[in-house]
């Protein structure tokens, strides 16, 4: 793996439970600003099963970019943890950001 990818993984990890952050905050937490695309590539060729909470990863409009099932799956996950999602996949940042190292 290479350096980029652990940077990003490393800083997902550390999002708490019952927070989201955006793709574009990650790549900037990691040192890449501007990289929100390539964050989003990462969390979705993660392997099924992954310990790395992608779930918590949205787009900077506090939206779950994905669709279908997909969709499905990261909000039942999000609101496992108490995140109020609505059935369209939107997050209030203003509540549930996390605003990074601390």
């Amino acid at each position: 793996m290479d350096d980029f990818s652990n940077q990003i993984y490393s800083q997902v990890y550390q999002i708490p439970f019952g927070h989201v952050s955006t793709y574009g905050e990650i790549a900037k937490f990691a040192g890449y600003p501007g990289y929100a695309r390539h964050v989003g590539r990462l969390m979705a060729a993660l392997p099924e099963g992954s310990k790395i909470p992608w779930h918590r990863v949205i787009n900077s409009q506090g939206r779950i970019s994905l669709k279908g099932d997909s969709l499905l799956r990261q909000i039942a996950a999000l609101r496992a943890e108490n995140v109020a999602v609505s059935d369209i996949g939107q997050v209030s940042l203003r509540y549930y950001r996390w605003q990074g190292h601390s």
